[in-house]
């Protein structure tokens, strides 16, 4: 059997060619954009995700950088067009044409990193266990490099349809509380380059294995991943926690009373009347007034909190202190509200304005919508709730890993995740965020109660199935005893190291290809 390396094998290979001629690839990428999607909530059709990667591997072998940059550019467009069309709900096309721009460009550039490896990977490591051992986990690094660079940069990044998120519920989605969510998209697309190498054996004529021993292969390979145990999320008792849907009109452009989101919560309240709750949480914004400078919204919580049996509230509101206005949670008991959080992940282009006078002078109307910029919050992720420790996400801090994994640190036991989703309307981005969180609660074992202004609200469990929910666009309320736990996951105590790790084996390998295959030339 041929070694790893060229001195190993007997055969002596040509640079990779094209398998699609650029024409196809070009078209391949555009089924491939919409393969991808269809994988992620609402279709969520998750199989369809892993398709479209293998579409994009398949068009950018034996590509030039120009090639690849062209049938990156299609396929990203393509993929985060559909991906994200529900920007233009509220906003119209140009926010959405702008962000699906920056995105392609990026997606792009992944494609240009994984078709310099593909080109030149065939005389790097001509033998059998150089082409089905290493380069799928060099082109398997590159992706989730892309993907990890692109959550964090430029403006704190879009962390947003990475492969993992496309698997809330496959039969894959337990392997991330061991390897992370940048570690499952890695073996994700592993899985699928391996499988393209495979296909790929049948041009060595002198050294391929047979039809059967490469399907046998490939799905070995399926079955390695699916017989990874689950992680068994040791808990340690419950708490009866309560989570208030006001089907509140709370989107950026919504024509309301002051007071009205806040009464709407109130009123929803009351199905949890006679449930003896521990906690009770309301949503980002539940409260459209402040009630720490509002001594009737004050009221108002504490008459709720007495009625529901003086349970402490956590209710959303926007407050501001010392001129700086930020998007803040509330612990709310014994009349005051006793601890907060502040939001630690503000969005861009929408909570903030990054550059102002730069985009105020290619888009004024839409810049101006963003009236005023929330500050990054600085305060500790949880809250102590009667000796429960609490980790609370704010929206779009769900998405980030670097917040999630801080909130493990400080010992949180269950999470509550209050969002709004009604500038989004009746599209999937409210399935798509629902669906990150239950990856979440998988990821670090720890319960999760996802409530929202509008839906879809549910309690997950540490296993990412849901407990109980309520309907999108209905008022209501829901209730359970929330399994709670302390004991932290593989992915919690590993941290950025796996993703550090993946990245390095694809940057690793890109430049032994560069370096290796201009010397073989």
């Amino acid at each position: 059997m041929a070694g790893l390396g060229a001195a190993a094998s007997p055969l002596v290979l040509p640079p990779a060619v094209p398998i699609l001629p650029l024409w196809l690839a070009v078209l391949a990428a555009v089924g491939a954009g919409i393969t991808l999607d269809a994988g992620f909530p609402d279709k969520n059709l998750w199989p369809l995700t892993l398709l479209g990667v293998g579409i994009v591997l398949v068009s950018l072998v034996g590509r030039t950088w120009g090639g690849a940059l062209l049938v990156g550019l299609v396929g990203g467009a393509t993929f985060w067009g559909t991906h994200i069309i529900w920007l233009t709900l509220y906003l119209g096309p140009v926010p959405w044409l702008g962000l699906t721009l920056f995105e392609a460009v990026y997606f792009a550039l992944g494609a240009i990193l994984i078709a310099l490896v593909y080109r030149r990977a065939d005389r790097v490591w001509p033998g059998r266990w150089g082409r089905l051992g290493l380069v799928p986990i060099v082109i398997a690094g590159l992706w989730t490099l892309r993907e990890g660079i692109n959550a964090i940069f430029p403006y704190g990044g879009f962390s947003w349809a990475r492969v993992a998120m496309s698997q809330s519920d496959s039969p894959f989605t337990s392997l991330i509380a061991w390897v992370g969510m940048a570690g499952l998209s890695f073996l994700l697309v592993w899985l699928v380059a391996f499988t393209v190498q495979l296909c790929r054996e049948g041009r060595w004529a002198t050294d391929a294995l047979g039809r059967p021993a490469r399907i046998l292969a490939a799905v070995t390979a399926a079955v390695a991943l699916l017989a990874v145990p689950a992680w068994s999320a040791p808990t340690s008792g419950t708490s009866r926690i309560g989570g208030v849907q006001g089907d509140s009109d709370a989107g950026l452009f919504a024509v309301h009373e002051r007071g009205d989101i806040l009464n709407d919560h109130v009123s929803a309240s009351r199905f949890l009347e006679g449930q003896d709750p521990d906690i009770v949480v309301w949503p980002e914004n539940g409260s459209d007034i402040d009630p720490t400078t509002n001594s009737l919204a004050a009221g108002t919580l504490d008459a709720v909190s007495r009625e529901l049996g003086d349970v402490p509230l956590v209710v959303g509101t926007i407050q501001v202190r010392d001129d700086k206005v930020y998007n803040t949670s509330l612990l709310w008991q014994n009349g005051a509200a006793t601890d907060h959080y502040d939001k630690r992940h503000p969005v861009p282009f929408a909570e903030w304005m990054p550059n102002r006078a730069f985009f105020r002078s290619l888009a004024p109307d839409l810049v101006d919508l963003v009236t005023r910029d929330y500050e990054f919050g600085t305060t500790d992720l949880t809250f102590d709730i009667d000796g429960l420790r609490a980790g609370i996400s704010i929206c779009f801090d769900i998405t980030d890993d670097a917040v999630m994994r801080a909130m493990s640190a400080e010992g949180a036991q269950v999470v509550l995740a209050q969002t709004n989703n009604a500038d989004f309307g009746q599209t999937d981005e409210n399935l798509q965020q629902l669906a990150i969180a239950r990856l979440r609660a998988v990821e670090f074992g720890r319960s999760v109660v996802n409530i929202s202004t509008v839906g879809t609200s549910a309690i997950i469990g540490p296993d990412g199935q849901n407990i109980t929910t309520i309907p999108a666009y209905e008022a209501g309320a829901m209730i359970a005893d929330v399994p709670l736990a302390t004991v932290a996951t593989p992915a919690a105590v590993l941290g950025f190291q796996i993703e550090w790790l993946v990245g390095g084996l694809g940057l690793g390998g890109l430049v032994v290809a560069l370096w290796a295959g201009r010397r073989r030339a």
